[in-house]
């Protein structure tokens, strides 16, 4: 393949488009802007309302000349295939276009790609010059959207990482991609009634997984600042002094106040689906209800901090372990109520949805 690439096609709105690829794709860029094409906001090149067939023409030779190849893609423009699809999906979804020009601006990809299946492996292993996002702000997801490599007609989508949750392909948590097929309705279906519960549960089970590793990590820190305390020792026999024991104090009560906000962000959402006269431990509500306020504290103590001004380490400290010490003590019993609880079920699709291809009229075409 050559190391510069213009890959042209169809677009319901904009007529001819044309993006650039390849290590090489500043080639490419000059040879689009010496033929007459204009670059848009989003990266894709766009040919003018007034363009004629012998603008692609000197395209061609333009593109020859600063050493790029030209390909036709067998699809039409992907931006107008998402934009399709996220109109017919329930909730407010807006779809943009991803350019990746230069083959590393698409491996920064893969740390951030939520997925176990097919779409984290052809991120790592194909070659991806453009993409959609598929963005639903209120529910705070985002999904990449790509052609299939190796396929005519289907699809991919999978997610990025939820925010405040790292984990990229092969997260044992991450939910599997699934193929789309060439028609927005049946799509949208497939998304709605597959795609997104899946990611939802994967979502609930990772946020689970973080807390029960946060009360992990902070109970066995308090177990071994406990048995400082009780020996008056360090854990290789040296003696505490009391201003030794303080500052010990101190960095305990430091590090679970840090590791505790991972809590914060995630457990009210977990404990709102949490319903424990539904479960087998129905007497876990009042567990649940103390831990809820615990939450709401410390959710107070962080706004003061981040809009109130700067609030004493020795105040924060007071007041944050109160609520950690609950979560402590009653955190199992969360644990077991979100473990059997599901996330809400988005609204289904309103009618089903009419099957209309993702093919355009004028076929559009696609680089290999």
């Amino acid at each position: 393949m050559a190391e510069a690439q213009i890959i042209l096609s169809h677009s319901r709105q904009s007529g001819i488009v044309a993006i650039a690829s390849g290590e090489q794709y500043p080639w490419a860029h000059t040879a689009l802007a010496e033929s007459g094409f204009k670059r848009g906001d989003d990266g894709v090149w766009h040919l003018p309302a007034d363009g004629s067939g012998a603008t692609v023409v000197d395209l061609v030779t333009y593109a020859k000349r600063h050493r790029t190849s030209v390909h036709t893609s067998s699809r039409r423009f992907i931006g107008d295939a998402a934009r399709d699809l996220a109109r017919l999906l329930p909730g407010q979804w807006h779809a943009t276009v991803e350019i990746y020009s230069h083959p590393a601006w698409q491996e920064d990809l893969v740390p951030w790609i939520w997925d176990s299946g097919e779409l984290g492996r052809a991120i790592q292993s194909e070659r991806i010059p453009y993409a959609a996002l598929l963005t639903d702000a209120t529910q705070g997801t985002t999904l990449l959207f790509i052609e299939r490599p190796g396929r005519q007609l289907d699809y991919l989508v999978g997610a990025f990482s939820p925010e405040g949750l790292e984990g990229g392909y092969g997260d044992p948590h991450a939910p599997r991609s699934i193929v789309l097929p060439p028609f927005p309705g049946r799509a949208a279906q497939a998304l709605t009634d597959r795609y997104l519960p899946s990611y939802e549960q994967a979502v609930h089970a990772r946020q689970t997984a973080a807390i029960a590793a946060v009360l992990g990590d902070i109970r066995s820190e308090h177990a071994t600042w406990q048995a400082m305390i009780a020996s008056g020792r360090y854990s290789d026999a040296t003696p505490l002094s009391a201003a030794a024991l303080g500052a010990a104090t101190e960095l305990f009560l430091d590090h679970a106040w840090r590791r505790f906000l991972t809590v914060v962000d995630h457990a009210p959402t977990l404990i709102d689906r949490c319903r424990p006269a539904n479960s087998p431990w129905p007497d876990d509500a009042a567990a649940l209800s103390r831990l809820a306020d615990a939450v709401i504290d410390a959710e107070g103590l962080v706004d003061e901090i981040v809009h109130g001004g700067a609030v004493p380490a020795q105040e924060r400290r007071a007041r944050a372990w109160p609520a950690i010490e609950t979560w402590l003590t009653d955190g199992e019993a969360f644990l077991r109520q979100a473990r059997v609880s599901a996330p809400h079920r988005r609204p289904a699709l309103p009618v089903a949805a009419p099957a209309r291809p993702l093919t355009a009229a004028q076929p559009a075409h696609r680089s290999h």
